[in-house]
């Protein structure tokens, strides 16, 4: 009865949201052409590497974040079990662009089906996987009823429970269960998760905790620094400036940085203010917020580059608005100090790791559900600086502008305390291909 109520409330729910995807389609672009995958339709050409690749592992991840986190699993995966191959699957377009980077030469492609028994049927039809790995928290019940009733093993790796999730999950512990139960393994990211996982009806013992992979996933871009440092240069933001960026920030935290940004430059004229929005769509907004305070817009997508050695005009009067792809870890590795978006006017938060390991001082708002551990870790290692409201950040820059030694310190433990935390996929990776060769899916 819980499966019939289930699929009757899905079916209601995707219909009602149709709208909302077909406008994220117009206005991304994306998986329109490949719209039948999420039926368990594939081309013809896919098709035929499906059936070719019988026996492969399944793998999906929903956001660029879970994408990384697969792609990492894959790499490892394969250099302990150097035949493996992947079907790789992925929900939105931009996990899409990202996963094709990570794909190897023999892997396809997809997107997820929909958790409908006749589209979850129809892909297992044609994909015949040898096992199925989901990522930190991508609960399918029909995909997962369906893998475990063909005696396909399920794996759940880099799992989390949010603490706004954890009531619920507890709550409806009668229809939880019966899911994770499924799971061969699990691997938590902490034991507070593996305690949530447990609660809400896994079994202990094949909840195991291994640590956050997005330790592992952070890693520095020496060329993408060198040339986001020169271009900051030509916006008088380079060498002997201090650079203040909001990262991966949300609307509302523009306004805060910029307000903060107008009263703390009279104070300290060499700071600078670089702004990357998390979402590229929403630059438009964020250059007219900028152009409201009285501020210039120096927008890395189209603004032109002022002759060479002449500056920006009016030194600081100019912001700097990041929003092309790809270079956010070249410019957290030019900033002095960081605040980490989604946290003070949204919940759940960006990756704090990122800037952290670049050695900048990091600050995040009181939101930070999506990186508990992680941040609980940092935290506790002194290599974070969480503040509760938009006053108390301003308060914070300002204390740490007018202390470089305490500034660079706090930036030296942050990078020292991710690097003592790598190494978290190699050892999933060795606990996953062990339980692979025990299950008779590999060799």
């Amino acid at each position: 009865m819980r499966w019939i109520v289930y699929n009757l409330l899905f079916a209601f729910v995707y219909t009602a949201m149709m709208p909302v995807f077909l406008f994220r389609m117009k206005r991304r672009g994306g998986y329109r052409e490949r719209m039948g995958d999420r039926f368990g339709c594939y081309p013809d050409g896919i098709a035929r590497q499906l059936r070719d690749m019988r026996g492969a592992v399944w793998i999906h991840a929903v956001s660029v974040g879970e994408v990384y986190v697969a792609g990492q699993v894959m790499r490892a995966l394969r250099e302990r079990i150097p035949s493996l191959r992947f079907v790789f699957s992925t929900t939105s377009s931009t996990g899409w662009r990202e996963a094709e980077k990570q794909l190897g030469t023999s892997d396809v492609l997809i997107y997820n089906p929909l958790d409908f028994p006749v589209c979850v049927r129809r892909a297992m039809s044609r994909i015949r996987p040898a096992a199925l790995i989901l990522t930190e928290s991508e609960i399918w019940p029909n995909l997962i009823r369906a893998c475990h009733g063909c005696g396909v093993p399920l794996y759940l790796v880099n799992a989390r429970v949010s603490d706004r999730s954890a009531p619920g999950y507890r709550r409806l512990r009668f229809w939880f269960g019966p899911v994770l139960r499924k799971f061969t393994a699990i691997l938590a990211q902490s034991e507070e998760d593996r305690r949530r996982l447990v609660a809400a009806g896994a079994d202990p013992a094949r909840v195991e905790v291994t640590g956050s992979f997005k330790f592992d996933v952070a890693n520095r871009d020496p060329e993408a620094e060198k040339a986001v440092a020169a271009y900051l240069d030509r916006w008088d933001a380079g060498a002997g400036r201090v650079v203040l960026l909001g990262g991966s920030i949300w609307p509302g935290e523009d306004v805060v940085l910029i307000t903060l940004y107008a009263r703390l430059r009279r104070i300290f004229p060499a700071l600078r203010l670089v702004l990357v929005p998390r979402h590229f769509e929403k630059a438009d907004t964020v250059e007219a917020a900028i152009r409201r305070a009285g501020f210039a817009c120096a927008r890395k997508s189209r603004t032109p580059l002022p002759e060479e050695g002449t500056g920006a005009p009016e030194g600081g009067a100019t912001i700097v608005l990041g929003d092309t792809t790809g270079e956010l870890m070249g410019f957290y590795g030019n900033a002095a100090l960081v605040f980490v978006g989604k946290s003070l006017c949204e919940h759940g938060a960006q990756n704090m790791i990122e800037p952290c390991l670049c050695g900048a001082a990091t600050l995040i708002g009181p939101h930070t559900e999506n990186f508990r551990p992680v941040v609980s870790d940092l935290l506790e290692a002194g290599a974070l600086i969480q503040v509760p409201d938009a006053e108390a950040l301003e308060r914070e820059i300002a204390r740490l502008l007018a202390d470089d030694a305490a500034r660079r310190a706090l930036g030296e433990r942050a990078s020292a305390a991710v690097l003592r935390r790598k190494g978290v996929v190699g050892r999933c990776a060795d606990t996953l291909a062990a339980e692979l060769r025990k299950t008779g899916c590999v060799r």
